[in-house]
Parts: C-alpha cells; structure tokens; sequence
C-alpha cells in the first residue's frame, strides 16, 4: 500500500537524519568533515551493525522493494541538486592557467590505476572467488583499475566546500581532475559491460554521447542560458518561474546522462558549469542549498551504506589482498596525483593537498562496484574488499588534507573571512 510505504518511509528518513548528525558531529570532534559522519552512518545503519545488532529493525526501516526503491530515488535528486550546485560554483577562469597541471595530475590518476590494477587483477582472476565466472583478463583489469582509479567526487566537493576551498585555485583544480578522471571511469566501466555483454554500442552511446553533450551545454546551451543570468541582474533575484526552469533543465541533463550510462551527476554537474554566474548563481544557490545539503544528500551516503557487507571479508587472506589492494589504490591514486603536481611545479603542500583529495573515494565507487556486482562482473567477496578501500582512502584524505595544507591556511582578515571561518568551525 502506498501509505504503508509512506509510513515507513518517513520513519526511516527520521533514523538517517538522527544518525547522519549524531555520527557527523562525532566525524567533525575527530577532524573529519560532515560527510565522513553520513559514509559511516549509512554503514552503521546497514548490515554490517544495525542488521547484527536488531536485524529486526534493519529490516523494517530499510526493507528491499519498493520501499527501497523510493530511498534510492529520493538520494539520487539530493545528489543531482548538489552536483548541479557545485558546478555552479566551479569557475573555470580559475583553472585555465593550470590547465596543464589538471591534465597532467587526471592523466596520472587513471594510468597508473589502470596498470597497477591490471597487474592486481590476473592473480586474483587465476585464484577465483573473486570475479565471477566468463569474466575475461581484459574485463577484470580493466573493471580494477577503473575502481581504484575512480574518485568520489561528489564527496570531493563537499570536502572542498566544508574546507573553505570552495572557489579557490586548489579547489577549483581538485574538482577539474576529478570529474576528469570520474568520467573517464565511467566510459572505462561502460566498456566493460560492453564487452560483457557482447555489446560495442553501450560503450559507445556512453562515450560519444557523453562528449557531445559536454560540447553542446558548454557552448550553445552556455550562450542561451545567459539570457537568465541578465534577468537575474535586472532584476536582483531569481524568480519562481526562472528557477522553475532550471529544475526542468536540470532533471532533463540528469535524465539523459543517465541514460547513455554517464551517470545522472556528471549531466548536472555540466549544467551547473554552463549556468551564468553573479547574482543568478547567487540566488540559485541560495534557494537549492540548504534544503539540499541537510536533508537530500544524507540519503544518498546512507543508502548506499545500508547496502554493504563488511562482515564477508573473515579470514587471513582476504584481509591481506584487502591490504594489498589498498596499498596498490594508495599508491595507483594518490602518490601518482601527487608526484605528477609535483612535475608541474605545484608547490609541495598543495600537491600532497590535491593528492589526498583525488585518493578519497568515498560511496561514489560503490555505484561503480553495485554495477559490477549485479552484472556478474565481481563476486559479493571482492565487492566487499573494494568497500573498505573506498572507506579507508576516504577516511584518510582529511587528515593528510589538514596536515599538508590545512594548517598553513592564512588566518583570516576581514569581518567577512571570520565569519566563514567560525562557520566552517561550527561544522557548515
């Protein structure tokens, strides 16, 4: 019955929201940003503890079906929302004159995943019990390097905003490599299940359709979309029908990303970029932000975690290819980010900063890993393997931020600045 499930929905957002800023507020007294708090929540409420402790409960307020299904939709509009925010925040004059680095660190973070992980691949391929059977050597290399290669970049950009970086050079330049790299995996997985499923054209309605929609939004849909932000500076706000239109264009993006197997996030986050910037990106903001942040977007995190695991990684070995997969990520992602800002002549600081950043994996490659899994590309053990490294990288990336850059960040000066930072400090 509809009401049952709008019962229990209600019910299940009022646990999520509890957990997300119980366990945030815990994150934040340990240096760990807000969304951390929500990665850890969305495992606290899973299988891996609530199901343990009252599988009862877990079951009623997270149950499969529709019930699912409409926590699944709801988390993937937060998402959108805030992927399309951050695009509109992303300031592409600030990366031009780096765009040699951002090329140089994105080339980085997908090669050196791409063969690290091929070679981690075999073994585990000849081993068994981690791919599913049929799975081929191209598939498996190809299907590991794009998980360790992957950054999660939503999570990327809540950390740069929570961090103040928002708008800043080496904000700017840790979403560019990012949504780089993002994408390329994509187009990397679509060939994968392309290749599974006996199939070129999944890979290249993917592909070629994923560039022709960037070209088409960054250049004529940019040019249109100006005739909002002159509205908006005519009139010094954004009305109800301008912001009417955005939605609709925005879930259009969303859909049709989605549908040539981009991924809903990259199509809003494009949108966001092409959207005009002063006072119409200011209000925007302004209506989609709150709203978004403390009530959507906790349901894609949490979602997310109430489908993972952890329990069936259980002996010696697995947890030492759990290891080795985690160093090979480290190393794959996070040093190759670093040392090819470093051949850029980024000062050290800001390359280990970035480095940190582009390692964090977070529940974005969880998308990645549940596709694998119901394609029959990986066994439940491997995806498992793969969700604690995501956690772990992800879990490190504040601290090694904070302890590289964070602390050498100028004090602020004007009234403005400290109101930011006392913001920041209190956690928003």
């Amino acid at each position: 019955m509809p009401a049952d499930t709008a019962i229990q929905f209600f019910l299940a957002l009022v646990v999520i929201l509890a957990a997300c800023r119980v366990v945030g507020l815990l994150a934040q007294r340990l240096g760990q940003p807000q969304v951390v708090g929500e990665m850890v929540a969305g495992v606290v409420l899973g299988p891996s503890l609530l199901g343990r402790i009252a599988p009862g409960v877990q079951d009623y307020l997270f149950p499969p079906g529709v019930s699912n299904v409409v926590l699944y939709t709801t988390a993937q509009i937060g998402l959108v929302l805030y992927m399309f925010l951050v695009g509109l925040s992303f300031d592409v004059d600030l990366i031009k004159h780096r765009a040699g680095t951002a090329a140089a660190v994105s080339a980085a973070g997908i090669f050196t995943p791409l063969v690290l992980g091929g070679f981690v691949a075999l073994p585990l391929l000849g081993a068994g019990g981690y791919f599913e059977d049929g799975v081929t050597p191209l598939m498996a290399m190809l299907f590991l390097g794009a998980s360790i290669a992957i950054t999660a970049f939503p999570m990327l950009a809540r950390i740069i905003f929570e961090t103040g970086l928002s708008g800043t050079t080496l904000g700017t330049l840790a979403l560019a490599c990012g949504a780089t790299d993002d994408a390329i995996s994509w187009c990397i997985l679509a060939t994968v299940l392309a290749i599974h499923q006996g199939s070129a054209a999944i890979a290249l309605v993917a592909i070629v359709g994923g560039v022709l929609y960037t070209l088409l939004v960054l250049t004529a849909g940019r040019k249109a979309l100006g005739v909002l932000g002159a509205m908006a500076e005519r009139r010094n706000t954004v009305t109800p029908s301008m912001l009417s239109v955005v939605l609709i264009l925005l879930m259009a993006c969303a859909w049709f990303t989605d549908l040539i197997g981009i991924y809903a996030i990259f199509g809003a986050f494009i949108l966001g970029v092409a959207m005009p910037s002063g006072v119409f990106a200011q209000r925007v903001t302004a209506s989609l932000e709150p709203l978004t942040t403390t009530l959507l977007l906790p349901l894609f995190f949490v979602y997310s975690g109430v489908n993972t695991e952890i329990g069936l990684v259980n002996t010696p070995t697995l947890w030492a290819v759990t290891l080795g997969i985690l160093v090979v990520a480290i190393a794959g992602k996070g040093i190759a980010c670093t040392l090819a800002a470093r051949l850029r002549k980024v000062p050290l600081r800001e390359a280990v900063a970035l480095g940190s950043l582009m390692n964090a994996r977070g529940l974005i490659e969880l998308i990645l890993l549940n596709i694998g899994l119901e394609a029959g590309i990986i066994t439940p053990t491997l995806f498992t393997i793969l969700v604690l490294v995501a956690i772990i990288t992800t879990l490190m990336a504040t601290p090694v931020f904070e302890f590289a850059h964070g602390r050498h960040r100028p004090k602020p000066t004007t009234a403005e600045e400290v109101r930011r930072e006392n913001s920041h400090l209190a956690g928003r």
